[in-house]
């Protein structure tokens, strides 16, 4: 049985988990709203409802803060590829799954302005840079083996080069998607898979996969 200090050190460490939590959540909208150069510690302290003397204790600036949200955009962009891109998506049909990774990159998008910002703003550091490569790659590599289901014949170069200009066309195309009115958004989507489609369809087919 836990002696009381045991208990108490629990407390107190999950208190600081929800209280980081609770930092990086306000960072992300001010971020979002803002951009990250212009993000201080000061308004995320405010947006978290906490001083600035209290941030400080979990984060000594804003590089500590972005160090923290990387981790955590990496693990959330691994879980929504391994469920867009899970087994059995190859074989539907290319305008369902165009249709379904579409809708469901722009919602991801939305919920998360700042990884919009961070990922693909203008002041993109080198470190972020970085981490989007890596993204970029698993990404790459998904789609490769989504192909190869689809089109086992396609040499894997050709494979390669299809996702990586696949994700290129995309990058290319969502922010003209996150910059278009709500009520003009489905309107810009619509051109964004019918890009892919056009490109694609060719390689891959348009029907679903039997096999």
């Amino acid at each position: 049985m836990p002696t009381r200090q045991e208990t108490t050190a629990v407390r107190r460490q999950e208190r600081g988990r929800r209280r980081m939590a609770e930092i990086l959540d306000a960072a992300e909208e001010v971020i979002a709203e803002v951009g990250f150069e212009d993000a201080t510690t000061n308004a995320i302290a405010a947006r978290a409802g906490i001083s600035p003397g209290s941030l400080y204790q979990f984060f000594r600036n804003k590089d500590e803060i972005l160090a923290a949200l990387v981790p955590r955009y990496t693990e959330r962009s691994h879980a929504f590829w391994d469920a867009q891109l899970a087994a059995g998506a190859a074989r539907l049909p290319l305008e369902e799954l165009l249709d379904r990774v579409v809708a469901a990159m722009a919602a991801f998008k939305a919920e998360r302005p700042a990884f919009w910002v961070l990922f693909h703003g203008s002041a993109t550091s080198e470190q972020l840079a970085g981490v989007a490569k890596e993204l970029h790659e698993g990404i790459a590599d998904r789609l490769c083996a989504l192909f190869a289901v689809r089109a086992p014949d396609l040499p894997e170069e050709r494979r390669r080069m299809l996702a990586q200009v696949a994700i290129s066309a995309v990058n290319g195309m969502f922010p003209l998607v996150m910059a278009a009115p709500p009520e003009e958004r489905p309107a810009v989507l619509a051109e964004l898979r019918d890009l892919l489609r056009g490109y694609l369809a060719p390689h891959l087919g348009l029907g679903p996969v039997q096999r």
